[in-house]
Protein backbone atom coordinates (compact mmCIF):
# COMPACT_ATOMS: atom_id res chain seq x y z
CA UNK A 1 0.00 0.00 0.00
CA UNK A 2 1.19 3.48 -0.86
CA UNK A 3 0.16 6.89 0.50
CA UNK A 4 0.58 9.99 -1.68
CA UNK A 5 0.83 13.57 -0.43
CA UNK A 6 1.58 16.98 -1.94
CA UNK A 7 4.69 19.04 -1.25
CA UNK A 8 4.55 22.46 0.42
CA UNK A 9 5.59 25.74 -1.18
CA UNK A 10 7.87 26.75 1.68
CA UNK A 11 11.01 24.73 2.34
CA UNK A 12 13.73 24.59 4.96
CA UNK A 13 17.27 23.24 5.18
CA UNK A 14 18.06 20.70 7.89
CA UNK A 15 21.27 18.79 7.26
CA UNK A 16 21.79 17.75 10.89
CA UNK A 17 18.71 15.94 12.24
CA UNK A 18 18.83 12.85 10.02
CA UNK A 19 21.09 11.52 7.31
CA UNK A 20 19.54 11.21 3.87
CA UNK A 21 19.35 7.64 2.60
CA UNK A 22 19.26 8.15 -1.17
CA UNK A 23 18.58 10.67 -3.92
CA UNK A 24 15.12 10.86 -5.51
CA UNK A 25 14.60 8.28 -8.22
CA UNK A 26 14.14 10.72 -11.10
CA UNK A 27 17.28 12.83 -10.60
CA UNK A 28 18.11 12.78 -14.31
CA UNK A 29 14.81 14.52 -15.10
CA UNK A 30 15.19 16.87 -12.15
CA UNK A 31 18.51 18.05 -13.54
CA UNK A 32 16.87 18.70 -16.92
CA UNK A 33 14.31 20.94 -15.20
CA UNK A 34 16.99 22.63 -13.12
CA UNK A 35 19.07 23.54 -16.16
CA UNK A 36 15.99 24.78 -18.02
CA UNK A 37 15.00 27.07 -15.14
CA UNK A 38 18.59 28.30 -14.82
CA UNK A 39 18.50 29.26 -18.51
CA UNK A 40 15.52 31.58 -17.99
CA UNK A 41 15.82 35.28 -17.32
CA UNK A 42 14.76 36.55 -13.90
CA UNK A 43 11.51 37.92 -15.34
CA UNK A 44 10.77 34.56 -17.00
CA UNK A 45 11.44 32.75 -13.71
CA UNK A 46 9.16 35.11 -11.80
CA UNK A 47 6.39 34.55 -14.35
CA UNK A 48 6.87 30.78 -14.05
CA UNK A 49 6.64 30.88 -10.25
CA UNK A 50 3.75 33.36 -10.06
CA UNK A 51 5.04 34.99 -6.87
CA UNK A 52 6.13 38.36 -5.53
CA UNK A 53 9.56 39.91 -6.01
CA UNK A 54 10.91 38.89 -2.61
CA UNK A 55 10.12 35.20 -3.10
CA UNK A 56 11.21 35.23 -6.75
CA UNK A 57 14.60 36.71 -5.90
CA UNK A 58 15.14 34.13 -3.17
CA UNK A 59 14.34 31.27 -5.53
CA UNK A 60 16.31 32.74 -8.42
CA UNK A 61 19.31 32.82 -6.09
CA UNK A 62 18.67 29.22 -5.07
CA UNK A 63 18.60 28.02 -8.67
CA UNK A 64 21.64 30.09 -9.64
CA UNK A 65 23.76 28.24 -7.07
CA UNK A 66 21.88 24.94 -6.93
CA UNK A 67 23.77 21.68 -6.54
CA UNK A 68 21.19 18.87 -6.15
CA UNK A 69 23.86 16.56 -4.71
CA UNK A 70 25.05 18.68 -1.77
CA UNK A 71 23.64 20.10 1.48
CA UNK A 72 20.65 17.81 1.32
CA UNK A 73 17.64 17.67 3.64
CA UNK A 74 15.43 14.55 3.97
CA UNK A 75 12.30 15.31 1.93
CA UNK A 76 9.93 14.76 4.85
CA UNK A 77 11.75 17.41 6.89
CA UNK A 78 12.36 19.80 3.99
CA UNK A 79 8.77 20.99 3.53
CA UNK A 80 7.38 23.67 5.81
CA UNK A 81 3.61 23.74 5.47
CA UNK A 82 0.43 23.05 7.44
CA UNK A 83 0.21 19.39 6.46
CA UNK A 84 3.81 18.76 7.51
CA UNK A 85 3.42 20.68 10.77
CA UNK A 86 0.48 18.47 11.78
CA UNK A 87 2.25 15.34 10.57
CA UNK A 88 5.09 16.29 12.96
CA UNK A 89 7.77 14.01 11.46
CA UNK A 90 10.48 15.57 13.64
CA UNK A 91 9.07 13.67 16.63
CA UNK A 92 8.47 10.35 14.87
CA UNK A 93 9.90 7.25 16.49
CA UNK A 94 12.18 5.00 14.44
CA UNK A 95 9.38 2.57 13.63
CA UNK A 96 7.26 5.43 12.28
CA UNK A 97 10.11 6.54 10.02
CA UNK A 98 10.44 2.96 8.81
CA UNK A 99 6.72 2.90 8.05
CA UNK A 100 6.62 6.13 6.06
CA UNK A 101 9.82 5.27 4.20
CA UNK A 102 8.11 2.13 2.92
CA UNK A 103 4.61 3.49 2.33
CA UNK A 104 4.65 7.29 1.90
CA UNK A 105 5.49 9.08 -1.35
CA UNK A 106 5.69 12.85 -1.84
CA UNK A 107 4.76 14.09 -5.31
CA UNK A 108 6.63 17.05 -6.78
CA UNK A 109 6.79 19.09 -9.97
CA UNK A 110 10.59 19.25 -9.64
CA UNK A 111 11.53 15.83 -8.24
CA UNK A 112 8.59 13.76 -9.48
CA UNK A 113 8.33 11.29 -6.60
CA UNK A 114 10.25 11.32 -3.32
CA UNK A 115 10.61 8.84 -0.53
CA UNK A 116 10.63 10.52 2.90
CA UNK A 117 14.38 10.13 3.46
CA UNK A 118 15.47 11.11 -0.05
CA UNK A 119 17.84 14.08 -0.01
CA UNK A 120 16.53 17.27 -1.60
CA UNK A 121 17.37 20.96 -1.88
CA UNK A 122 14.97 23.94 -1.66
CA UNK A 123 13.28 24.76 -4.98
CA UNK A 124 10.12 26.34 -6.34
CA UNK A 125 8.18 24.56 -9.08
CA UNK A 126 4.51 23.72 -8.74
CA UNK A 127 3.05 20.93 -10.84
CA UNK A 128 0.67 23.29 -12.60
CA UNK A 129 3.47 25.69 -13.62
CA UNK A 130 3.64 26.44 -17.34
CA UNK A 131 6.79 24.53 -18.18
CA UNK A 132 7.48 23.88 -21.87
CA UNK A 133 10.65 21.79 -21.84
CA UNK A 134 11.99 19.01 -24.08
CA UNK A 135 9.01 19.29 -26.38
CA UNK A 136 6.47 18.86 -23.57
CA UNK A 137 3.63 21.34 -23.14
CA UNK A 138 3.55 21.22 -19.32
CA UNK A 139 4.80 19.23 -16.33
CA UNK A 140 1.96 16.73 -16.50
CA UNK A 141 3.12 15.89 -20.02
CA UNK A 142 6.80 15.99 -18.98
CA UNK A 143 6.31 13.43 -16.21
CA UNK A 144 3.76 11.33 -18.11
CA UNK A 145 2.93 8.01 -16.46
CA UNK A 146 6.31 7.72 -14.72
CA UNK A 147 4.98 8.98 -11.37
CA UNK A 148 2.11 6.50 -11.48
CA UNK A 149 4.46 3.61 -12.27
CA UNK A 150 6.78 4.60 -9.43
CA UNK A 151 3.96 4.96 -6.89
CA UNK A 152 1.64 2.06 -7.62
CA UNK A 153 3.69 -0.75 -6.03
CA UNK A 154 2.92 -4.45 -5.87
CA UNK A 155 -0.22 -4.05 -3.76
CA UNK A 156 -1.79 -1.70 -6.34
CA UNK A 157 -3.45 0.16 -3.43
CA UNK A 158 -3.02 3.93 -3.17
CA UNK A 159 -4.34 6.16 -0.38
CA UNK A 160 -4.68 9.65 -1.79
CA UNK A 161 -3.96 12.49 0.65
CA UNK A 162 -2.72 14.83 -2.08
CA UNK A 163 -4.34 17.93 -3.56
CA UNK A 164 -5.98 17.70 -6.99
CA UNK A 165 -3.01 19.50 -8.58
CA UNK A 166 -0.81 16.53 -7.70
CA UNK A 167 -3.20 13.60 -7.42
CA UNK A 168 -4.23 13.85 -11.07
CA UNK A 169 -0.66 12.86 -12.01
CA UNK A 170 -1.62 9.44 -10.69
CA UNK A 171 -5.36 9.31 -11.36
CA UNK A 172 -5.17 9.71 -15.12
CA UNK A 173 -3.16 6.48 -15.42
CA UNK A 174 -5.07 4.21 -13.04
CA UNK A 175 -5.79 0.68 -14.23
CA UNK A 176 -8.87 -1.47 -13.62
CA UNK A 177 -7.12 -3.62 -11.01
CA UNK A 178 -5.84 -0.63 -9.00
CA UNK A 179 -7.53 0.37 -5.76
CA UNK A 180 -7.35 4.14 -5.32
CA UNK A 181 -8.96 5.72 -2.26
CA UNK A 182 -9.22 9.48 -1.73
CA UNK A 183 -9.70 10.71 1.82
CA UNK A 184 -12.13 13.62 2.15
CA UNK A 185 -11.99 15.75 5.30
CA UNK A 186 -14.93 18.10 5.58
CA UNK A 187 -17.73 19.70 7.55
CA UNK A 188 -21.45 19.44 6.96
CA UNK A 189 -23.20 22.52 5.65
CA UNK A 190 -26.77 21.34 5.34
CA UNK A 191 -26.46 18.02 3.55
CA UNK A 192 -23.30 19.02 1.72
CA UNK A 193 -19.76 18.02 2.73
CA UNK A 194 -17.50 21.08 2.44
CA UNK A 195 -13.72 20.79 2.60
CA UNK A 196 -12.00 23.83 4.09
CA UNK A 197 -8.42 24.17 2.91
CA UNK A 198 -6.57 24.75 6.16
CA UNK A 199 -8.48 22.14 8.14
CA UNK A 200 -8.19 19.57 5.34
CA UNK A 201 -4.41 20.09 5.23
CA UNK A 202 -4.23 19.66 9.01
CA UNK A 203 -6.21 16.43 8.80
CA UNK A 204 -4.09 15.03 5.96
CA UNK A 205 -0.98 15.53 8.07
CA UNK A 206 -2.60 13.95 11.10
CA UNK A 207 -3.78 11.02 8.99
CA UNK A 208 -0.20 10.26 7.95
CA UNK A 209 0.90 10.41 11.60
CA UNK A 210 -2.05 8.21 12.60
CA UNK A 211 -1.26 5.63 9.92
CA UNK A 212 2.42 5.56 10.87
CA UNK A 213 1.50 5.21 14.55
CA UNK A 214 -0.60 2.08 14.09
CA UNK A 215 1.21 0.76 11.00
CA UNK A 216 -1.80 0.69 8.73
CA UNK A 217 -1.47 -1.96 6.03
CA UNK A 218 -5.12 -2.31 4.98
CA UNK A 219 -7.46 0.51 3.92
CA UNK A 220 -10.15 -0.63 6.39
CA UNK A 221 -7.89 0.43 9.29
CA UNK A 222 -8.06 4.06 8.15
CA UNK A 223 -11.74 4.20 9.07
CA UNK A 224 -10.85 4.26 12.77
CA UNK A 225 -9.23 7.72 12.41
CA UNK A 226 -10.92 10.08 14.89
CA UNK A 227 -8.47 12.90 15.53
CA UNK A 228 -9.34 16.62 15.75
CA UNK A 229 -13.07 15.99 15.87
CA UNK A 230 -13.26 13.89 12.69
CA UNK A 231 -15.05 10.59 12.33
CA UNK A 232 -15.56 8.24 9.40
CA UNK A 233 -18.96 8.65 7.72
CA UNK A 234 -19.97 5.31 6.27
CA UNK A 235 -23.11 6.64 4.60
CA UNK A 236 -21.24 9.28 2.60
CA UNK A 237 -18.26 7.09 1.75
CA UNK A 238 -17.67 4.66 -1.09
CA UNK A 239 -15.03 2.20 -2.27
CA UNK A 240 -13.09 5.09 -3.83
CA UNK A 241 -13.76 7.87 -1.31
CA UNK A 242 -13.46 7.71 2.45
CA UNK A 243 -15.31 10.68 3.93
CA UNK A 244 -14.42 12.01 7.38
CA UNK A 245 -16.75 14.59 8.93
CA UNK A 246 -15.57 17.12 11.49
CA UNK A 247 -18.28 17.49 14.13
CA UNK A 248 -16.38 18.67 17.20
CA UNK A 249 -15.94 22.29 16.07
CA UNK A 250 -15.26 25.00 18.68
CA UNK A 251 -18.00 27.63 18.75
CA UNK A 252 -20.31 25.63 16.50
CA UNK A 253 -23.38 23.84 17.79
Amino acid sequence: MRIIISPAKQMRVDTDSFACKELPVFMDRTEVLMKWIQSLSYEEQKKLWVCNDKIARQDAERFAHMDPHKNLTPALLAYDGIQYTYMAPAVFEDVQYDYVQEHLRILSGFYGVMRPMDGVVPYRLEMQAKVAVCGHKNLYDFWGDSLYREVIGDSRIVINLASEEYSKCIERYLQLDDRYITCIFGELEGDKVVQKGVYAKMARGEMVRFMAGIHVDEPEQIKTFNWSGYHFDESRSSDTEYVFIRTDIPGKK
